[in-house]
């Protein structure tokens, strides 16, 4: 059969309940093909192609008929589309002469070959209809509000029936769906047809005494379903022939999709076993602690472990006593699938793009087909753990996909994504060659969350170059976050986003910091004596300018990438610092995989030698430049001792670096002094933190100085403000607000003549 329907009120509508019962039924039967018949433009119905919840139609007839293009190459179908276009006048001459009527405001909207206008009857008098026929086209009035002015000949029932006969489909195994009178020409030329519930009335009096229309009850895709059993289309069985059911359901109440294990697996003789992170990222322990109490819950990650003898263990505990019902669902990935999904095309491709690094980015379809492949079997995964009405909790970008599988499997759960890496603005994202399809996943979410507002518009914002859409909630950023104050700063942030009937709940939740996990590792590096070994071994100098009589250490700990603007403001040391201050920067060398940073890291070991070798002298060193990760309980010690912290990524999303540092500094009562980058996502929440633009070498150095001389009574009040907030907004209060986010209610779509830019 061929299901020929109406989007809006038709195909688009209905309950959530029969929208994917139908979708499910066109995506798995091999004999039904789709075809989008819609009063929109091409470039409107473009969103819905790219929507992974929605099938894809195999043919779309839009702009009321005028345009006709396949649904997959979204090209004209030919020689249909060359025939509409010998019976219209060309845009302007219809403009023209339409502006001569009062009361027709013209639609703003993307279309083709037609002319659509919001007007009252009253406005579409004998002179507009005189109008259009002398330029030999047809007039199309509908619902009350709209009016079409359309090439002769030509409307949805006279280019569905072109279609039926050039494609050389049998009449009687079409059925066309629509709601409005706008529909009422392809349900009239003879097809199978249903007018779904909830529709026009003046369309249902239209068509009252055809038998081949039914009239259903149920709207939109219920009323769809309705017709197909009804004129028995899909033989005997009708809409029963594919099983239409969800995934069979779980017991987790909250599943955790996250890319690591909540432990770690290694091999000791043969055996794999099992023991808590060694170096935890502090979102785990967070994470877990959500499953205490007796919550039911589920955590899907990967393992590459395959079995030496025996069945793959596809569940296992976690910890029976902390946590006895959580379990973890382990998805099974070859190494191949690993380096390719996650360590080569995450990394090389979107962790760039993202940066706003995109010309060292490298995209390869082959690594895109592997990341959809993996990302569809988590989705399996998480959809098997969920129970019915489940909060399903996705982390990061190397999960975009997620959403759009999962809602595809389990209409039911509530699915809410994190996105811990920065989110940049829509030029730069949109080089990202499939990004429709990432926009189209994230926006299956109820709630989608970002660190700090300026990365929640920038989602924003790209979304509305992708959908039509409606901003419907938005609230003020300060007090929570800077305004004015710096390069992230925002007045306003979007909390609420309308794309189609869909309404998509946005926040900003910047992750915190484990507090006690930071103090507890100061307290170990002091009992050990890391602290008074690491003072001694600094060979420090005496005095600073300024009359300050603390040694002078300038810390910097950050990703290759941030080292070159920072090297160059270091290139020129003021003549009275030299001798007197040491920068010490520890660089976290990029995974081995990200082949692209091999050139930069050169560059930078370079520069440090030039540095070194102009300005060392006996006993002084300018630079010290480690790069090799360090154990968490030396970081520490290494900020327990730092007077300046000097963090100037060009680009990042968070930086929990500057926050334990912070932490560090306030548990011992210290005074030292946070040089931050404005493109950092902390410095939207730290305030207290000197900003820098890490893109201006002499703003860089010129913070640098100011942090070296600043006052103590100065340096003590920025760090008590700084400790406050750092203390305050710890990582469970992030997690808790987050989830509590999660469960508000959403505000309800606008419709109708309330949305028209949706329309």
């Amino acid at each position: 059969m061929l299901l020929a329907t109406d989007l809006d009120g038709t195909f688009l509508a209905g309950t959530a309940e029969d929208r994917h019962r139908l979708y499910y039924l066109i995506d798995r039967h091999p004999d039904i093909q789709l075809a989008y018949v819609t009063g929109r433009g091409l470039e409107a119905v473009m969103p819905l192609l790219d929507d992974p919840a929605i099938p894809t139609p195999d043919y779309v007839i839009c702009d009321v008929g005028a345009t006709v293009v396949d649904g997959h190459t979204r090209q004209p179908i030919q020689p249909m589309q060359a025939h509409i276009e010998e019976h219209w006048p060309g845009e302007q001459a219809v403009v023209e002469v339409m502006n001569g009527f009062p009361g027709l405001e013209r639609q703003a909207l993307p279309q083709e070959r037609r002319c659509s206008y919001f007007c009252d009857e009253d406005a579409v008098t004998e002179e507009v209809r005189a109008a259009v026929e002398a330029l030999d086209c047809d007039l199309l009035y509908s619902a009350d509000l709209y009016l079409d002015v359309l090439p002769r000949g030509v409307n949805k029932g006279s280019s569905l029936t072109a279609l039926v006969r050039q494609l050389g489909i049998d009449p009687d195994e079409v059925l066309a769906a629509g709601d409005t009178l706008n529909d009422l020409s392809m349900l009239q030329v003879g097809f199978k047809a249903v007018a779904v519930g909830a529709s026009e009335s003046g369309l249902l009096e239209a068509t009252r005494n055809n038998a081949r229309v039914l009239h259903a009850e149920r709207p939109g895709c219920g009323g769809i379903l309705d017709a197909i059993a009804h004129f028995g289309f899909l033989g005997d069985r009708g809409v029963s022939a594919i099983d239409t059911r969800a995934a069979d359901t779980g017991k987790a109440d909250l599943v955790v999709v996250y890319h690591r294990l909540p432990y770690e697996e290694y091999v000791d003789n043969g055996v794999l076993e099992r023991r808590p992170h060694q170096s935890p990222n502090g979102i785990i322990p967070t994470l877990l602690s959500f499953f205490g109490g007796g919550r039911k819950g589920a955590w899907v990650a990967w393992t590459t472990h395959e079995p030496r003898k025996g069945a793959f263990e596809a569940h296992t505990s976690v910890d029976d006593d902390a946590y006895p019902n959580l379990v973890c669902s382990r998805v099974l990935l070859t190494k191949q699938d690993v380096d390719i999904f996650y360590k080569r095309f995450s990394k090389e491709a979107f962790w760039p793009t993202l940066h706003t690094f995109w010309e060292r980015a490298v995209f390869r379809e082959e690594h895109w087909q592997v990341f959809q492949r993996v990302n569809r079997i988590f989705a399996e995964a998480a959809a098997r753990e969920a129970a019915p009405g489940a909060v399903v909790w996705i982390h990061d970008y190397n999960l975009w996909l997620v959403p759009a599988y999962l809602r595809e499997l389990r209409h039911d759960v509530k699915i809410a994504f994190f996105h811990h890496t920065y989110f940049p603005s829509a030029d730069v994202f949109n080089v990202i060659p499939w990004r429709r399809q990432i926009v189209g996943s994230l926006l299956q979410c109820d709630y989608v969350g970002f660190h700090i507002p300026r990365q929640v518009e920038n989602f924003v914002d790209v979304v509305r170059g992708a959908a039509p859409s409606i901003i419907l909630d938005r609230v003020h950023c300060a007090p929570r976050f800077l305004t004015y104050g710096c390069a992230m700063g925002l007045e306003n942030v979007t909390t609420a986003l309308q794309v189609n009937d869909r309404v998509v709940r946005l926040g900003a939740h910047p992750v915190g910091l484990d507090v006690g996990r930071v103090q507890g590792a100061l307290t170990a590096a002091r009992e050990a004596g890391k602290l008074d070994a690491l003072r001694s071994a600094a060979n420090r100098p005496l005095a600073l300018p300024g009359g300050a009589t603390a040694p002078a250490l300038v810390q910097s700990l950050g990703k290759l990438v941030a080292y070159t603007p920072k090297l160059l403001g270091m290139a020129d040391p003021q003549p009275e610092l030299q001798g007197k201050v040491t920068l010490m920067t520890i660089c976290v060398p990029a995974a081995r995989e990200m082949r692209v940073y091999a050139e930069l890291q050169t560059r930078i070991e370079q520069a440090v030698g030039r540095i070194n070798g102009r300005f060392s002298r006996v006993g002084w060193t300018p630079v010290q430049f480690f790069f090799r990760p360090v154990p968490f309980a030396d970081l520490v010690a290494y900020y327990a001792m730092a007077d300046v912290m000097w963090i100037t990524p060009l680009r990042d999303g968070l930086n929990l670096v500057a926050k334990e540092y912070v932490a560090v500094q306030g548990a011992i009562d210290g005074r030292g002094v946070l040089v931050l980058s404005e493109f950092a996502g902390a410095a939207a929440e730290l305030k207290g933190a000197l900003l820098t633009n890490p893109h201006d070498t002499d703003d860089l150095a010129s913070a640098l100085y100011v942090a070296l001389n600043m006052g103590r009574a100065e340096a003590e009040g920025r760090l008590r403000q700084l400790y406050e907030i750092v203390e305050y907004y710890n990582l469970a209060r992030w997690g808790d607000d987050f989830l509590a986010a999660v469960d508000e209610p959403a505000p309800e779509p606008l419709s109708g003549t309330e949305a028209p830019a949706a329309q």
